[in-house]
């Protein structure tokens, strides 16, 4: 199983002035913790993280004490999330047959939810990792008026890892440029193209880091975790 990890944010939503995943937890870049458990996970043989060239200097230095025993590249990612996993797609190995993509800000998810994702990749051509959704959902008009409530049990937050064929996200990538079309996750591709797209339950903890009160939970919940384990 072959990874990109998409890592080029700004961090605006933080008020850091930086990219946002070279925020400290717990001592730790906030990536350090992202690649800690890919790198614990089985089933992942490669990883791509995705940034932008001046950040490289500071990846190489978080990269350089975890040793990683799988091959690590860094490559150049463009101004929106889809393009830098279109460059991403590029940047396989001839050989990668499938591919997880996981966003670098999601420092929570467990080795056990990336091995879960590339075993349920061998029985569908395209997965999210989800949860469903716990709050009422409510549909809201461009002058904050209320205009439907769907019906909850219907609806799943979408989360990271995402999994794919290569061949086919390549294709739907492509189809995706030649057409226009602006999408905040390589899911909503495949729908696009009218290709199936398989939900793999999530984990609540798996937060995508936007806002500090975000990683406060997250140095809570990595604390925690180092403590059951110590």
């Amino acid at each position: 199983m072959h990874l990109l990890i998409p890592a080029a944010g700004s961090g605006k939503r933080m008020g850091s002035g930086q990219n946002k995943l070279l925020l400290n937890v717990l001592g730790q870049p906030l990536l350090s913790w992202t690649m800690k458990a890919a790198l614990a996970s089985q089933s992942i043989e490669w990883i791509g993280i995705l940034g932008q060239p001046y950040d490289f200097p500071a990846f190489e230095a978080l990269l350089a004490p975890l040793h990683s025993p799988k091959p690590v590249q860094l490559i150049t990612g463009g101004e929106t999330r889809q393009q830098s996993v279109f460059n991403g797609m590029q940047a396989l190995p001839q050989q990668a047959k499938f591919v997880l993509i996981h966003d670098g800000a999601r420092c929570l998810a467990t080795p056990d939810l990336f091995d879960r994702c590339a075993e349920a990749l061998h029985h569908s051509q395209g997965l999210i990792a989800a949860v469903p959704v716990k709050d009422t959902i409510k549909i809201v008009d461009s002058e904050g008026w209320i205009t439907d409530t769907p019906d909850r049990q219907g609806l799943w937050g979408a989360q990271t890892p995402q999994g794919f064929d290569v061949t086919l996200l390549k294709a739907c990538h492509e189809k995706g440029k030649q057409e226009g079309w602006e999408v905040t996750d390589d899911a909503a591709l495949l729908e696009k193209c009218g290709q199936p797209v398989k939900i793999v339950p999530g984990e609540d903890t798996n937060l995508k880091i936007t806002t500090p009160v975000d990683l406060a939970i997250a140095e809570f919940i990595l604390g925690q975790r180092l403590a059951k384990s110590a």
